[in-house]
């Protein structure tokens, strides 16, 4: 990677090309980018500076990762993922404890208050039979409730007839009566009610008391249809109050996601306004003058045609980086590591003396961290030619197993231990780092001179 000297006919034959670049940059007058914000100038990039780095929009938009649904403490779509699967487990487990203590409570009843004369063991077994059934298909009351009604209506009315049940027979009744209600056929449970205690009183005819009990129990299947009706009612409310809150976050993500945009428009005419004109008079005025310099027969100074090279290849990144924001997507070549070279080559042409070196095994990179890794090293080459009196750079790239390490050290002034205020261009390399889950320093080296060291991991966070 020796550097070549530059021909002034190799960079004439590129004047066409670099003024019809500025002219498609520039085309789109004070108006900026056409609805397009500028990703990358420089090595320290837009983004960072308008605090919309490789986060992304929506982290800077308060709309990260965990999102606006989790913030408003909404699951998606009631009770889908984890959390609700759990919701449905305690659900399950808490119908099956309330079947098993409405059986208990039922049987324990029956057994106390004993048994027709006549029955003995097999009807007490009989009994036993027609509690369970009655109970246990309780199970199923939210899926299918007026199958269940009638399972339970049936099995306690035979109960009831079979094993001279008393009021507690028509507990799982009642039970079944406010799953019904609350499905909404309210009418089917007050008439199975109606079924259960013309039963009841045909079963207990003539019986002492049986007149109040059938009020109570008249009473208790009036309070399971209100109970049920009210149930339904709730859950409506909470379905309407999930159902706002799923609308709220979707406006809230519209409205975050348009601020964005309209603050990338604004920096797009802004950069566009006051970046564009001026490096295209830049590389105008360089370009003029190397022509001058071979109409006179004169040899241009190797400076000026830096300078012609330089501004056109900001006037390349620009236009490229406007494409970026038109289609959202880089294009290839947009900036990455197999760049590296050029980068060294026009750092030497500015009079900085550069060693690149690559270890490992040199692979395809993700668009990210490809990206990320050539500006730090144009930012880091920048610095060199600017603040470390063009000493010598030593770029190292070094490829690992799931990390890339990026290292540009000089041998530059700077003494062991001086301190080092950060401008810009570190503080752009650090986000761009930290938006990729890596890690990078910059300070003094033990031996002097001034060291960047970047470490971006190859898989996302």
């Amino acid at each position: 990677m020796q550097g070549s000297r530059r021909e002034p006919s190799r960079v004439e034959r590129g004047n066409a090309r670099e003024s019809a670049d500025a002219e498609r940059v520039g085309v789109r007058g004070p108006s900026g980018a056409d609805g397009m914000s500028v990703r990358e100038v420089d090595g320290v990039g837009v983004r960072e500076a308008a605090g919309v780095d490789g986060v992304g929009v929506r982290e800077a938009a308060g709309v990260d990762g965990v999102g606006v649904r989790e913030a408003a403490g909404v699951e998606p779509d009631g009770v889908r993922g984890p959390a609700g699967a759990g919701r449905q487990r305690l659900v399950h487990v808490a119908d099956v404890a309330f079947v098993v203590v409405i059986g208990v409570l039922t049987a324990a009843a029956g057994l106390a208050s004993g048994e027709p004369d006549g029955l003995g063991a097999a009807g007490a077994a009989v009994d036993l039979a027609l509690i369970a059934v009655g109970s246990l298909v309780l199970v199923a009351h939210r899926s299918a409730p007026v199958p269940v009604l009638a399972l339970t209506t049936a099995a306690m009315l035979g109960y009831v007839f079979h094993g001279d049940g008393g009021s507690w027979a028509a507990l799982p009744v009642v039970a079944a009566v406010h799953a019904v209600s609350r499905s909404g056929n309210r009418g089917v449970g007050a008439a199975a009610g109606g079924v259960f205690l013309a039963g009841y009183v045909t079963a207990h005819a003539g019986a002492d008391g049986v007149a109040e009990r059938t009020v109570l129990l008249a009473g208790w299947f009036l309070c399971a249809v209100v109970t049920g009706i009210a149930d339904k009612n709730w859950q409506a409310y909470l379905r309407q109050t999930e159902q706002r809150a799923a609308d709220a976050e979707r406006t809230r993500e519209e409205v975050a996601l348009r601020r964005a945009g309209e603050e990338r428009l604004r920096i797009a005419r802004e950069l566009h306004d006051s970046l564009t004109h001026s490096i295209s008079i830049v590389k105008l005025q360089a370009g003029v003058a190397v022509h001058l310099a071979n109409k006179r027969g004169d040899e241009a100074p190797p400076a000026l045609l830096a300078i012609q090279e330089a501004s056109g290849e900001a006037m390349r990144e620009l236009r490229a980086t406007l494409e970026v924001l038109r289609t959202d997507v880089a294009p290839d070549g947009a900036g990455g590591l197999a760049r590296v070279d050029e980068l060294a080559e026009r750092a030497r042409s500015a009079g900085v003396p550069v060693t690149v070196t690559v270890e490992g095994a040199v692979r395809s990179l993700p668009p990210d961290v490809d990206r990320a890794a050539f500006r730090i090293v144009q930012e880091a080459l920048t610095n060199v030619a600017r603040h470390a009196d063009r000493a010598e750079a030593k770029v190292r790239i070094t490829y690992g197993r799931g990390e890339l390490l990026v290292r540009v050290e000089d041998e530059g002034p700077l003494a062991p231990g001086d301190p080092v205020v950060p401008g810009t261009g570190l503080t752009g390399m650090r986000e761009r780092t930290a938006a990729l889950g890596g890690t990078l320093s910059a300070a003094a080296r033990e031996s002097g001179g001034f060291a960047v060291r970047a470490r971006l991991p190859l898989e996302a966070r």
